[in-house]
């Protein structure tokens, strides 16, 4: 892990993708099954000609979709980068995460975090720090 210092707007980003992400992973199940089951419109753009690049078996046309869809790609790496790092961590940074971001309501201030952990609230958010930093690593963020 290099120690390079984040922008203050990929910081913030992340975090945000930290607190959204149970959201981030019903929208991937969605797109999904979006995809799987074509309840998107299944518009023919081919109007007037040729054939279509896409392959003609249904499973092949899937899984070309599944591969080649923008958003869930970039959703998909968020969450995988935020489910390696979490996975990576030691339980008190695992917990910090479940304290902070993923409890609603959020009521904890950092002192009560370190108090439920515990450790010292200038720890808690080094590690906070340290744990934003690896996730924006892993998707390729600086």
């Amino acid at each position: 892990m290099s120690n390079h210092k984040l922008r203050r707007g990929t910081f913030l980003h992340v975090e945000s993708e930290l607190y959204a992400y149970h959201d981030t992973r019903k929208e991937i199940i969605r797109l999904k099954n979006e995809i799987l089951y074509c309840s998107g419109s299944g518009d023919d753009e081919n109007v007037g000609g040729g054939r279509s690049n896409l392959p003609g078996d249904p499973t092949g046309r899937t899984a070309v979709l599944l591969t080649t869809h923008k958003k869930l790609e970039q959703l998909q790496a968020i969450s995988d980068a935020i489910e390696a790092v979490y996975g990576a961590l030691g339980p008190e940074k695992q917990r910090l995460i479940r304290l902070r971001y993923w409890t609603r309501p959020q009521t904890l201030t950092w002192e009560g975090i370190a108090k439920e952990i515990p450790a010292h609230r200038a720890t808690v958010i080094r590690w906070r720090d340290e744990i934003i930093r690896m996730i924006a690593e892993r998707i390729g963020w600086r």
